[in-house]
């Protein structure tokens, strides 16, 4: 018998399409069945610069499944360019192209000659999910569209910088800007090529970095070593989001070494950080040490980013205890391992189980038999919501599914985003004190 998937997490690699919508200026053109980017655009509604409405889409039929659908690609890419004012153009296949065979790239290389770039992705659902799509939308651009490499006038100071996958991470946009903030605070210059104010002209730029950096796990791992291969760019990649003053601190050290910062620039940063983070810990001392508020166990169900950022977070920052870690991006294994040294290497010499499941009834069942002694914090998404009201735990809502809650500009990283993320916790905790 078939597993049973309850309470989806994610979506298939065609929502990579997001991806591609959070640069600014390019527009994806979907070789797909009807329907498909509707429902892949489901995160609050949110949009880039062009609304999922109106991606172009071939909307195969049976009749392009019969007799291919190589000439409908043509049309509908030949009209995309004569009517839509985009600066990039990637076609994405989905799972019913990629089936038949149509051979995107031959029918996508016939624009090579067009004044706008024609990219092309094969993206079905069925090779893998979204978490996967969005590095080979990022690995198609820079192979595609950054030309072969020649020497590069490299620019000091700037790094590229990577982290989250753009719209599948509710926070995506906000973290990275805090990201940004830290690398400037340290002497840098950051390049992104994702929201406001960045676009196509930043990914040209990509190969006058003097390195680059990923915040992740594992997510974006292959775009960012491609870099790394075809430009000779020092790639670090650092598996944790930072957030709060212990890993946000790490994390600029970690910077330090690697772009070869004077140490003393690095520390002197540091410490005005944590200066102005702890002042706000201390104003608020006697909620924190308060135990009627909050218990001392917790467990966290999202992808690995948040996973191991907001365990390292609630054991390094707050010193709480962690019940069973559950990760439900269905992670490659070959980064597993890894993943689980970090959910080991905590403070105090505490270690946190870690365990990939993608089954929502299965994580559900597993909660319940948990020994939390005391109220529990149940950090995860909108499925986690209903076993935290029936445990009588705290909920945060921090990573998709999302539909209670939103989020524009907001961000979780760094030492901004831990006092943040503070709010949010206790702010749960104190409205069910209150009842």
């Amino acid at each position: 018998m078939a597993k049973i998937l309850d309470q989806p997490r994610y979506k298939c690699a065609l929502a990579a399409m997001q991806t591609v919508q959070s640069i600014p200026g390019a527009i994806p053109i979907l070789h797909a069945g009807p329907g498909c980017a509707a429902k892949l655009n489901d995160n609050n509604g949110t949009s880039g610069q062009y609304s999922a409405n109106i991606f172009p889409c071939t909307s195969i039929s049976e009749k392009e499944v019969v007799f291919g659908g190589a000439d409908k690609l043509r049309n509908t890419i030949r009209n995309a360019l004569r009517v839509i004012d985009a600066d990039m153009f990637v076609v994405l296949s989905g799972c019913t192209g990629e089936i038949i065979g149509d051979d995107i790239q031959e029918v996508t290389q016939e624009f090579s000659d067009e004044e706008k770039p024609v990219i092309w992705v094969k993206a079905p659902g069925f090779k893998g999910n979204n978490y996967v799509g969005h590095d080979w939308v990022l690995s198609a651009i820079f192979n595609q569209y950054l030309k072969t490499p020649a020497p590069v006038q490299k620019t000091k100071g700037l790094v590229n910088l990577f982290a989250g996958v753009p719209q599948q991470d509710p926070f995506w946009l906000g973290n990275l800007r805090e990201l940004e903030n830290l690398l400037r605070a340290v002497g840098l210059t950051p390049n992104t090529i994702f929201g406001f104010g960045r676009g196509p002209e930043n990914i040209r730029k990509l190969p006058e970095a003097e390195y680059s950096i990923l915040v992740s796990p594992w997510t974006g791992t292959g775009s960012a070593e491609f870099l790394e291969k075809k430009f000779g760019i020092p790639l670090l990649k650092y598996p944790v989001l930072p957030i709060g003053a212990f890993e946000t601190s790490k994390f600029l050290r970690a910077v330090g070494d690697f772009c070869k910062i004077d140490k003393n620039n690095i520390e002197e940063v540091i410490k005005k950080k944590e200066e102005e983070y702890y002042y706000y810990i201390e104003r608020f001392a006697d909620t924190f040490l308060e135990t009627r508020i909050m218990g001392k166990r917790f467990t966290v169900v999202s992808d690995a980013q948040y996973a191991l950022a907001v365990t390292k977070f609630l054991v390094n920052d707050l010193g709480q205890f962690p019940e069973t870690q559950f990760i439900t991006d269905d992670t490659p294994e070959e980064y597993r391992d890894a993943i689980r040294a970090q959910f080991r290497d905590l403070n105090y010499g505490i270690q946190a189980d870690v365990e990939w499941n993608t089954d929502g009834h299965d994580i559900d069942t597993k909660i319940r038999g948990m020994d939390f002694a005391g109220t529990p914090l149940i950090v995860g998404s909108n499925w986690e919501e209903k076993i935290a009201r029936q445990l009588g735990a705290h909920f945060i809502n921090i990573s998709y599914p999302m539909i209670d809650r939103l989020v524009i500009n907001s961000s979780v990283a760094g030492y901004s985003g831990g006092l943040k993320l503070l709010e949010d916790i206790y702010t749960a905790a104190l409205g069910r004190l209150s009842l």
